[in-house]
């Protein structure tokens, strides 16, 4: 009886050890010493009172936001370099704390380089949104899709083959959009074709030029989003 304990045991823990691989094999981390820093700059912000905040990741913190539509609005930028849906989930209340009248989000893009499961991004998603209703019920949630890449311009391998992950993750957005009767704003309509980031808006097949955010902000007036 000893020894088949003993073997049970030695045969759960090869198991565990062989789960564990699986799951390090899909790096979910993001808790990172850029993540910290900017972290740690919004955390000093997260009372000042702002009208919109646009919230994300690289493609967001790049965003010149406050320059091209403060006039009118206070601005805050929440995006991080980077970022995945985990790290957005870890951070999404210090964002919402002064009740923003506007948050447009997009996520997602990290999350495909890393080759996560759509699922674990929709759920992510799907949390966050949860977070802002709950907290900050009179902030009015913008959806915004998710951008494309163009894999033959981008030099990271990590994003060859991804065409299929990016389709099913913007399919599954706009779906929670649906779900929270949220507005969706489909940027593939400015930025994109089919599902091939234009190459006049990249430099590198996954971050947007200085035209592509005059455009974006263009867009999202036209759209009276702002």
């Amino acid at each position: 009886m000893k020894y088949f304990l003993i073997l049970f045991s030695l045969t759960v823990m090869t198991a565990s050890s062989f789960g564990q691989a699986r799951d390090m094999s899909r790096d979910s981390s993001y808790n990172n010493w850029y993540y910290l820093s900017r972290n740690k700059l919004y955390s000093v912000l997260q009372d000042v009172k702002y009208d919109i905040v646009f919230f994300g990741n690289s493609i967001t913190e790049r965003g010149p936001w406050s320059e091209l539509i403060g006039v009118k609005f206070k601005v805050g930028n929440r995006g991080i370099g980077g970022d995945n849906t985990f790290g957005m989930k870890a951070r999404i209340q210090d964002a919402i704390k002064s009740s923003p009248k506007k948050i447009f989000l997009m996520m997602g893009i990290n999350d495909v380089g890393r080759n996560l499961p759509t699922e674990w991004s929709l759920n992510n998603y799907e949390e966050i949104i949860k977070t802002i209703k709950k907290n900050s019920p009179k902030t009015k949630i913008y959806i915004q899709s998710v951008l494309p890449l163009n894999e033959k311009i981008s030099p990271y391998e990590y994003h060859k083959g991804r065409e299929s992950k990016v389709v099913a993750l913007t399919e599954g957005v706009e779906a929670l959009a649906k779900k929270y009767k949220l507005t969706y704003v489909n940027l593939r309509e400015i930025f994109a074709d089919g599902y091939v980031l234009k190459k006049a808006y990249t430099m590198d097949g996954i971050h947007i030029n200085t035209q592509g955010y005059v455009d974006w902000v263009k867009y999202l007036r036209e759209k009276k989003y702002l």
